[in-house]
């Protein structure tokens, strides 16, 4: 049971206290509302540049590493579709020094043509090394546009188009700050060993002040059902042929989400997983494969992946696969089978929440979607599921005609 305590400054700001009297430690994080799926589809990638334009500097504070090093923490950040999340992870006692780094940020960043130019350069040079220059680097670039046609998800969280960060001006990037960082629009959880009415006061101290900014409302074009198989092939330069995939799901907070990420752990989760132990194992098809979901807050995928071996065409790994799925539609799972995911679940939430910084985030990410409470409901959630729910679920998922495929052919050199 992970507990905690809820309270709104009057500018907007929500904040989330856990307490935890076991580490000397402490986490400042704070989620902001905004993801790619925000961005205009002509300028992409705004959401990302941010996350690094955060670290370049605030009113008074020039330098964010130095003085977080200086009191013995550490930060990052992380920016997806749907969410960017900022957090610090330092000695107790030491807190004031994130506190004061993040409210800064949040009450102004130092606009300067520097930091604008230095961060263009270095998300340029990211999109280039990790997305162009890599094998498969270009995957999402092709297969989200395959899979969405309306919902902003077509577009990877690193941008749609190189040029789009290139052409960023000043003005362009002042008003996605206004739009998007401000206290009504995030989520701020403090984690570790203090008093509540401490959090309070530290936090009226160093946010209270800072203007509420006018509320952002989302609105997104929603995806029609797809109602039709889509195929793509495009060759590259990689070290063997590849395939993606890519079943419309539900949303984060259907009733089914739960079940389907489920039905992904018993397709592709690991070695004892059906399509491990039958693609690659038994008929030796591929020489990888898995089956995850992307876990998205709208209507999001189940993506099976891998690599065919040597000699092995895609029609043969095609013709196999659909076979699987077929069998996990029309044949529910064992008792035995569902036993030993539902113990890999368990295991892997209870080492998650080990973590004082995984419990934060995780109290952000819920208070999000509706409740923070609802991060206490998971267990519940994964423990009511059947195996004929699972069934259900994939024979809603695993139809031909949601699958968008894409296809990468190794270059013949």
């Amino acid at each position: 049971m992970i507990n905690f305590e809820r309270f709104t400054l009057d500018n907007g700001l929500t904040i989330l206290f856990h307490r935890d009297k076991t580490t000397p430690m402490a986490v400042v994080n704070i989620l902001y509302n905004v993801g790619a799926k925000d961005e205009n589809e002509e300028q992409t990638g705004f959401a990302h540049l941010f996350e690094h334009l955060m670290f370049g500097g605030s009113i008074h504070i020039p330098n964010f590493d130095s003085p977080l090093q200086m009191a013995g923490g550490e930060n990052n950040a992380f920016t997806s579709n749907d969410i960017t999340n900022y957090y610090e992870v330092l000695p107790k006692q030491n807190i004031e020094t994130a506190l004061w780094l993040e409210s800064d940020r949040m009450l102004s960043l130092a606009f300067t043509d520097e930091s604008l130019e230095t961060q263009r350069k270095v998300v340029i040079e990211e999109f280039k090394q990790n997305y162009l220059n890599q094998p498969y680097g270009d995957v999402w670039l092709e297969l989200r546009p395959l899979a969405y046609k309306k919902h902003p998800y077509k577009w990877a969280t690193i941008g749609k188009n190189l040029k789009h960060i290139e052409d960023a001006t000043m003005d362009d990037v002042k008003a996605f700050f206004k739009k998007h960082y401000s206290p009504s629009n995030a989520i701020l959880c403090i984690a570790g060993n203090f008093e509540i009415e401490e959090v309070k006061e530290l936090t009226s101290k160093y946010f209270g002040n800072i203007p509420a900014g006018e509320k952002y409302i989302r609105n997104i074009e929603k995806e029609p059902a797809q109602n039709e198989y889509r195929e793509k092939t495009i060759e590259r330069e990689v070290p063997a042929d590849a395939f993606y995939y890519a079943f419309k799901m539900c949303d984060r907070m259907h009733n089914d989400f739960y079940t389907t990420d489920l039905l992904s752990d018993a397709l592709g989760r690991d070695k004892s997983s059906r399509l491990y132990i039958s693609l690659k194992k038994d008929q030796q098809l591929a020489s990888n494969i898995s089956c995850y979901i992307l876990g998205t807050i709208e209507e999001g995928l189940l993506i099976i992946s891998g690599k065919l071996n040597n000699g092995v065409s895609f029609s043969e790994l095609d013709e196999a696969l659909w076979k699987e799925l077929e069998q996990l539609k029309n044949e529910a799972l064992n008792e035995n089978e569902l036993t030993r995911i539902m113990n890999k679940i368990r295991t892997s939430k209870e080492f998650q929440e080990q973590g004082i910084l995984n419990r934060a985030m995780g109290l952000c990410m819920y208070e999000l979607l509706g409740d923070a409470k609802m991060i206490n409901d998971e267990s519940m959630h994964y423990h009511n599921i059947t195996a004929t729910k699972i069934q259900i679920v994939a024979q809603s998922v695993l139809r031909k005609e949601n699958c968008s495929l894409l296809k990468i052919k190794a270059k013949i050199k």
